[in-house]
């Protein structure tokens, strides 16, 4: 797992923490069941206060993409899990919001918008 902070950033450190974490567990890098290094571990290698990791790392549990055990450490939860497929589906709104703006902007039908996406459905 690689955290990358700046000090350029206009989010905290716990939350560019956070999102950055978000990020690798909803592109695939960090899997399912994977356990996430202990918050001092994390702390100590991105050289932040182990509050300011706690603190991220408690986000993630409450928004539902870690569960953290006693003596076990913290851990990527599934993917079917209600929360993240909300995090899935507004990335899916998004994406199709860009894209329906895009051809609406070039004059693009409907109907060929529609078929654009069913190629890619069929790949």
């Amino acid at each position: 797992m690689k955290i990358i902070i700046s000090n350029q950033s206009e989010l905290p450190i716990y939350a560019q923490i956070r999102e950055q974490i978000k990020e690798q567990i909803l592109n695939g890098q960090l899997e399912e069941g994977e356990v996430l290094p202990s918050i001092r571990s994390l702390a100590k290698d991105i050289g932040v206060s182990v509050i300011t990791t706690t603190r991220a790392y408690n986000d993630l549990e409450q928004e539902g993409f870690i569960a953290t055990m006693q003596g076990k450490g913290s851990v990527v939860l599934r993917k079917d899990n209600g929360i993240i497929r909300e995090q899935y589906l507004l990335r899916i709104e998004q994406g199709i919001e860009t894209a329906v703006e895009t051809a609406k902007s070039i004059g693009l039908a409907k109907e060929e918008l529609q078929n654009i996406l069913d190629s890619f459905w069929q790949e």
